[in-house]
């Protein structure tokens, strides 16, 4: 969810929603937070589950009428939180963010990976390079 002044915006759905959306957020800054959850499973039930969040601040920049009619006719603003993407089209109008980017795109690398290694209960395997 997208947070602007405190109230959570979700994905805007229709072309109007959107533009709406885009006028309330042109040159302003709003936080992206997302929860993740890991579960362990143990002979078919729950286990174990470790949850969390993370926020990243998103500062967005002033497209031009054209350019936002034109983003909004690609559609890509309709379906996604806040009614924008930072690895898509609506990447042209983020000027910047502070905190984690694979949290923005979606799923955040450093949350997941702390989750898991508490649902391991201590148990970590680094990543490492295929020795074969």
């Amino acid at each position: 969810m997208l947070s602007i002044d405190g109230e959570l915006v979700g994905k805007p759905g229709t072309p109007e929603q959107a533009r709406r959306r885009w006028a309330a957020m042109a040159g302003r800054s709003g936080q992206l937070v997302t929860g993740h959850a890991v579960l362990r499973l143990a002979d078919g039930a729950v286990g174990r589950v470790a949850a969390g969040h993370a926020a990243t601040t998103v500062h967005f920049g002033r497209p031009s009428e054209a350019e936002l009619e034109a983003y909004v006719a690609s559609g890509e603003p309709l379906h996604v939180a806040g009614g924008f993407t930072l690895d898509g089209l609506g990447g042209w109008f983020v000027t910047g963010i502070e905190g984690d980017p694979s949290n923005v795109i979606g799923i955040s690398l450093p949350l997941t990976r702390t989750l898991l290694r508490r649902g391991r209960r201590g148990r970590h395997r680094p990543l490492a390079p295929d020795r074969r």
